[in-house]
């Protein structure tokens, strides 16, 4: 299987693990924390449990490094040049307030840039994935979807998406440093989606991530014309083990 056919592929495996966890959303779930003090729900844990079933299936000799399993047991000290990252349910927060910015998230590394990728949001049915055509968009129950892609950057009118946890000044600074006219917060993975498909156009993040909550956002952005590179506009890469696959800050912008 080609990295061109294996987006499709991950766009089924994240719509069966969004199948799995829409009916929890909204449901009253219990809250545990994690080390770290980030949430975690049945949801997190049920959606990798599924599709670490599934990669294992089909794409048994692929190494994974997933979320949930790498805050209970460690993230690997080393890994190989390709593997799958996953986040099973990214925007966690956004999951426990009742809010429809969270997603499932699968992204294939090779050679330390995403390759491939697929991003499912549950509330709404829609996933983005890379394919032979570049950035494709479905709703649940198709089966293409259609080619999607960046937009021109819109003089005076370009359009940030940025965190919910983004404080007045913060923001002030990064619209001056990077020219956006407007923004609008926004949890998760959804946001390198909305820029795929032209909605928007930027996404500077001068803050923490992990590997696996960029991974696959990251692959469909790319694919659809944008870039997603480090504010000083080097490439940004992964496999960061040495690091336990904490990212650095970013920059995804479309046209």
């Amino acid at each position: 299987m080609t990295d061109a056919d294996i987006g499709r592929a991950l766009a089924d495996i994240v719509e069966e693990a969004a199948a799995l966890i829409l009916p929890l959303w909204r449901s009253g779930l219990t809250v545990d924390s994690k080390a770290d003090d980030s949430p975690v729900t049945e949801a997190d844990r049920r959606g990798e449990a599924l599709i670490l079933e599934r990669l294992a299936q089909r794409f048994p000799d692929i190494p994974v490094v997933s979320e949930e399993d790498a805050s209970v047991s460690g993230a690997p000290e080393r890994i190989g040049p390709r593997f799958f990252l996953v986040d099973p349910l990214d925007g966690t927060k956004a999951f426990v307030r009742g809010d429809a910015h969270f997603t499932v998230n699968i992204g294939l590394i090779d050679g330390r840039v995403p390759v491939a990728g697929a991003v499912c949001a549950p509330p709404t049915g829609q996933t983005w994935f890379t394919a032979a055509e570049g950035a494709v968009k479905r709703q649940a129950g198709e089966a293409k979807g259609r080619a999607v892609r960046v937009r021109p950057w819109p003089a005076g009118e370009a359009l940030a998406l940025v965190s919910h946890t983004l404080k007045p000044e913060r923001a002030a600074e990064l619209e001056a440093r990077y020219g956006f006219s407007r923004r609008q917060p926004m949890d998760s993975s959804i946001k390198l989606c909305i820029i795929a498909e032209g909605q928007a156009d930027i996404y500077p993040r001068h803050g923490p991530t992990m590997e696996w909550d960029t991974a696959a956002g990251h692959a469909v952005l790319v694919a659809a014309g944008g870039r997603f590179t480090t504010p000083e506009g080097e490439p940004f890469l992964y496999g960061k083990a040495d690091e336990g696959f904490r990212n650095g800050w970013f920059v995804a912008r479309g046209g």
